[in-house]
C-alpha cells in the first residue's frame, strides 16, 4: 500500500467535465495497492498503522507558523484518489510496466474500505474520486508539501 500525501489549499476530482469531489484546506491523498496487498489486507496492523499516520501527521501550521498540526487537530478536510500508477515500474525501457500494482477486483475492494475507514475517522471531512475512472484531478500543493508512506516502512 502507497499513500501520497500533498497538502493543498484545495482539491478537486472531475469525470467527464462533472464535479464528483472537492475540498478546501487539506489533504489530497493518492492511494495505491501492490500485487503483494491482498483482501486480507485491512485486518493487518500496517493497515491501521497507515491509516493513524496518514491523519496524525503534523504537517499543518500552528499559530507560531510551525509544522506542528495534523489533519484531525485541523478539522481540515481529505481527499482521497485511487492510483494503481503509484506502483508503476519504470527500470526497463520507456513504458512503464504495471504488473506490480494490485489486480483491479482487489484494489476496488480495498480503496471502498480504506475510504470508510477514513470517514469513520474523520466524520464529515472525506471525498473520493472513482476507482477506475478517467478523472481528472486538481490542487493547489501548499507549501509545497507532499510526502509518500509506504507499508514496506511500516511492515
Amino acid at each position: 500500500m502507497k499513500l501520497l500525501l500533498q497538502r493543498v489549499k484545495n482539491g478537486a476530482v472531475h469525470i467527464d467535465g462533472k464535479s464528483v469531489a472537492s475540498i478546501d484546506t487539506g489533504l489530497v491523498v493518492l492511494v495505491g495497492f501492490g500485487a503483494q496487498d491482498t483482501e486480507d489486507l485491512p485486518s493487518k496492523a500496517v493497515w491501521n498503522t497507515m491509516l493513524q499516520k496518514m491523519i496524525g501527521l503534523r504537517i499543518f501550521s500552528d499559530e507560531q507558523g510551525k509544522m506542528n498540526l495534523s489533519l484531525k487537530d485541523t478539522g481540515h478536510s481529505l481527499l482521497l484518489v485511487p492510483q494503481f500508477t503509484l506502483y508503476a515500474d519504470c527500470k526497463r525501457g520507456r513504458r512503464p510496466s504495471f504488473t506490480s500494482a494490485c489486480p483491479p477486483a482487489v484494489a476496488t475492494k480495498l480503496f471502498d474500505t480504506f475510504v470508510a475507514h477514513c470517514k469513520a475517522e474523520l466524520p464529515d471531512l472525506v471525498q473520493c474520486g472513482v476507482f477506475g475512472a478517467d478523472m481528472d484531478v486538481s490542487l493547489i500543493n501548499w507549501g509545497p508539501v507532499t510526502i509518500m508512506l509506504s507499508s514496506e516502512d511500516f511492515a
